[in-house]
């Protein structure tokens, strides 16, 4: 309890009423480092250019420990250590000897030899940079070494999220495609209870079943650009409030990949083949669902952090594409219109933790159902009757801004510009003054 106080204090925990679940929402995010975190960096950076390579390695990974949820475990002895990392349902184990550092993480276990596996690790070799597939008696495995005169703080920091970043997508894909290997090394992941899973179950299958109800009632050629903002954003939903893993979570990301992909297409033609993946998603039995539904701590975030100025631009883009569906009564569209723009961010870009914490606070107000089918007593907006919790929205974001004041002493919500007097006013003054919010932190 006393630990859960001071984290709430230091800025780690999200901000709860009393009787809330402590849950998680959104891509883990390593941009949000406290000074002292930061400090670290800068020391290991400077012991390496004094070429006390010892002392910047131990301060290295000092930087790269979450103490809220403890990522990584490092241990020092004499002139050896040895280090622990986790990401997601992999764990990196690496040692430091003899002036050399090596890292390995275990993605399968091969009993037979196979050469469709190999020759698709020899494919993949070829997009690495500094780690590369292997193969120790039975078990495939990745591996990164390094001589530590070479070791500075940015080829670690590079060549361990390659290394774990790749190992957490690829043991899964692996397993999936040649059904011959075999799990491995996943003892740490923590399940989700039955009631967790059903929920979030329920609400996918419901978020499915309305986004491809309500595009079915409009003009497939007229609406294309609304319907794939509501594609989209449905999957960037899904991926916020559901934080699928494994090969849902890899579904997902193809199915977001459609609408990018450079090519000769329509977007009718792309909404259409986006349609399809998720009437396919919706079908999938559930309980293949939700195995890829759990819990587990990450030390690398997958996606790169931005100026705020990205955030921003895309916010605003968004809102003002909105506004020919709320002027012409299409107000379904135009909310799911002004989520994209937080939701895009939220899956795109490593935001700073407060950011995240004010999308939840979106999404709970959007979506009151769903967190109170899991556990939380606050309720921020009721739709039924249309009214707004306003003090209880406010106290959540001056909550927010406190916690986080060291690192964003600029940031100042203008509680002020919200618009309470319905839900898409409140949308849109809300993003809006996300869009307005000084995000720069002090040299």
């Amino acid at each position: 309890m006393l630990n859960k106080f001071l984290n709430w204090v230091r800025g780690k925990e999200e901000p709860a009423a009393r009787g809330n679940p402590s849950l998680e929402f959104g891509r883990y995010s390593d941009n949000n480092k406290v000074p002292g975190k930061v400090r670290r960096w800068k020391e290991a950076d400077n012991l390496f250019k004094e070429k006390n390579y010892v002392a910047s390695v131990d301060a290295f990974f000092d930087y790269l420990r979450d103490d809220a949820i403890q990522n990584v475990r490092y241990s020092r002895d004499g002139d050896t250590a040895t280090f622990e990392l986790y990401q997601g349902s992999k764990i990196i184990r690496g040692e430091i000897r003899e002036n050399r550092l090596s890292a390995d993480v275990k993605l399968a276990l091969m009993p037979e030899p196979s050469i469709p596996v190999m020759r698709r690790l020899l494919e993949m070799n070829f997009g690495l940079y500094y780690s590369r597939f292997a193969l120790n008696n039975n078990e495939l495995c990745m591996r990164f070494d390094t001589d530590l005169n070479t070791a500075n703080p940015n080829k670690l920091y590079y060549g361990l999220k390659e290394l774990a970043t790749k190992s957490d997508k690829q043991d899964d894909l692996l397993i999936e495609d040649f059904t011959h290997l075999e799990a491995v090394d996943q003892e740490h992941v923590t399940p989700l209870s039955d009631a967790e899973k059903n929920v979030k179950y329920e609400f996918l299958q419901s978020w499915l079943t309305d986004t491809l109800g309500k595009i079915a009632e409009v003009d497939a050629d007229k609406f294309s650009g609304g319907i794939s903002y509501l594609l989209l954003n449905l999957v960037y939903r899904i991926d916020f409030l559901v934080t699928p893993e494994g090969l849902l979570l890899n579904q997902l990301e193809k199915i977001g990949a459609i609408y990018f992909k450079k090519d000769e297409r329509s977007i009718v033609d792309k909404n259409r083949e986006m349609i399809e993946a998720l009437r396919e998603l919706q079908a999938r039995p559930k309980e293949e669902v939700v195995k890829n539904l759990f819990r587990s701590k990450y030390t690398f975030s997958i996606v790169t952090p931005q100026v705020h100025k990205v955030t921003a631009d895309a916010i605003h883009e968004a809102n003002e594409n909105m506004l020919w569906y709320r002027d012409n009564g299409h107000e379904y569209f135009a909310n799911k219109l002004m989520e994209y723009g937080l939701s895009y961010c939220q899956y795109s870009y490593s935001l700073p933790k407060p950011i995240t914490l004010l999308v939840r606070l979106f999404m709970q107000v959007n979506y009151p159902a769903f967190f109170r089918a899991l556990g939380y007593q606050d309720d921020y907006y009721d739709p039924a009757s249309g009214r707004f919790r306003e003090e209880a929205i406010i106290k959540y974001i001056r909550m927010v801004e406190g916690q986080w004041k060291e690192r964003y002493p600029y940031m100042s919500f203008r509680t002020e510009g919200l618009n309470f007097s319905g839900l898409l006013a409140f949308n849109y003054s809300f993003t809006t003054q996300i869009e307005k919010l000084n995000m720069d932190i002090p040299a």
